[in-house]
């Protein structure tokens, strides 16, 4: 059995394929999209999308946050952005995430709504970077 898992960006359709399983980064926690699963919608943070076959990864995706629809038969990632593992630059990132740390250092304190959204872009920075390590670690061994 499978689900049919699609992952688009707002630049277009990345990704539609049956995979046996497919674990995605929930707002609350990582998730597994499986055939069978009761219907959800959930927002996303940064980090993976692994794709499962025979128990082992497939295909790995970096994707900076958005929302997911799964049902029992599908698993749909609207993404605010998604990236090959190999299209990650760990010091653009690092810098990225620097200039976000400065950024949220000099909001005012009553400014929660800024405060929320450099706290989602610095998070996906972040998570970006330890995709970028976890890639540079396996090339390595």
């Amino acid at each position: 059995m499978s689900v049919q898992l699609e992952i688009i960006s707002p630049e277009k359709l990345l990704l539609r394929k049956d995979v046996q399983m497919a674990v995605i980064p929930g707002a609350e926690g990582d998730i597994a999209a499986m055939p069978g699963h009761a219907p959800i919608m959930m927002m996303l943070r940064g980090g993976l999308v692994s794709l499962y076959e025979g128990g082992q990864i497939v295909e790995q995706y970096f994707i900076s946050g958005g929302f997911a629809d799964m049902t029992a038969e599908r698993c749909t990632v609207l993404a605010d952005e998604v990236k090959m593992l190999s299209e990650i630059s760990i010091e653009n990132a690092r810098t990225r995430l620097a200039g976000l740390e400065s950024s949220f250092a000099n909001v005012a304190a009553e400014d929660i709504s800024t405060q929320d959204t450099i706290a989602r872009h610095i998070q996906a920075v972040r998570a970006e970077i330890e995709a970028a390590e976890l890639l540079l670690n396996a090339t390595r061994h």
